[in-house]
């Protein structure tokens, strides 16, 4: 028998193959240079003659950061909402929005679509002159992103839409103009999200939800909080959104929280309705209900909106 007539053995268990290739396969840890905590410092202070290599901590951000940075062939909008308020919606759509937009190089936009003057764009910019009012009165005429940026505010990277400020005015913006104002967004803007506001019935969350791409549900580890963001899945499953409802992701704000209610079984109940569970943990600087800036965030709360992002990411289309 030659060398060619040797086959080898056949089995069910698959072989390698080219999807195991990858930098972070195949790189040693310590070829990365590192860039936070002691071991950038003592990586400057030699030069960078002597690699510690990054930590496991630096590592799993660096993956997280990958996911966010994922290729978007084309606009992708995400709505942001709850069936009551209270539970920290506009903090989360701002702090995503920015998380987004501070580690993508894309172009990313936020949209107050509150009918009720929402505060999205106080607690980003304090920029509430322009608002989605003027930009539909003048929609025929924008025709670049030059034009698109007259109506927007600038928080680091994120470009901020405002609400009307007066609920009376604000009413008029129903669903056929938010869908105009969509399209424009998306023409010039990568991701598009949405503060969608209280309550799930008015006319503008009826665009939001026909033209949202994935939606985060936001709560709380209370029994209230928990309690709206099961309703909020209840309303989407019922009324021809089940789709969202099993993609959504669920944002725990623990602003709100109590140790006689058992958290970790809320989590577990959320984990079996959608697609993901995330929790993002109490911070002064959120709480405080000023203006927002990430920086000033404890570093658990930045890393649980980078782990919101990269699940947002995951859900890109690939083309």
């Amino acid at each position: 028998m030659t060398e060619r007539d040797v086959s080898p053995a056949v089995t069910d268990r698959p072989g390698p193959s080219a999807d195991e290739i990858t930098h972070d396969q195949l790189m040693r840890r310590s070829a990365e240079r590192p860039r936070r905590g002691w071991r950038k410092t003592l990586y400057e202070a030699t030069g960078g003659r002597y690699n510690p290599g990054i930590s496991e901590a630096e590592a799993e951000r660096n993956a997280l950061l990958r996911r966010i940075r994922r290729q978007l062939p084309g606009a992708y909008r995400i709505a942001v909402t709850s069936i009551k308020g209270g539970v920290g919606k506009t903090t989360v759509t701002a702090c995503l929005g920015m998380t987004l937009a501070d580690h993508r190089g894309d172009r990313v936009v936020a949209l107050d679509a509150n009918p009720d003057a929402g505060t999205l764009a106080d607690r980003l910019t304090g920029e509430t002159g322009i608002t989605v009012r003027q930009m539909l009165e003048k929609i025929d005429d924008i025709d670049s992103l030059t034009e698109m940026s007259r109506y927007t505010s600038l928080a680091g990277r994120l470009q901020v839409l405002a609400s009307d400020q007066d609920p009376a005015m604000s009413e008029a913006f129903n669903r056929e103009e938010y869908t105009r104002i969509c399209t424009v967004l998306s023409r010039f803007c990568n991701i598009l999200l949405t503060d969608s506001g209280t309550g799930l019935v008015h006319s503008a969350m009826e665009g939001t939800l026909e033209l949202a791409d994935t939606v985060v549900v936001v709560g709380a580890p209370t029994v209230d909080g928990a309690s709206r963001a099961g309703k909020t899945l209840d309303w989407l499953a019922a009324h021809g959104h089940s789709r969202h409802a099993e993609n959504a992701v669920v944002v725990l704000s623990h602003d709100r929280s109590s140790e006689e209610v058992d958290a970790q079984r809320i989590h577990d109940h959320f984990a079996q309705r959608c697609r993901a569970v995330h929790s993002v943990p109490a911070d002064p600087h959120l709480a405080a209900g000023g203006r927002i800036d990430l920086d000033l965030l404890r570093e658990p709360t930045r890393e649980a909106f980078l782990r919101i992002a990269a699940t947002i990411a995951d859900d890109f289309p690939t083309r």
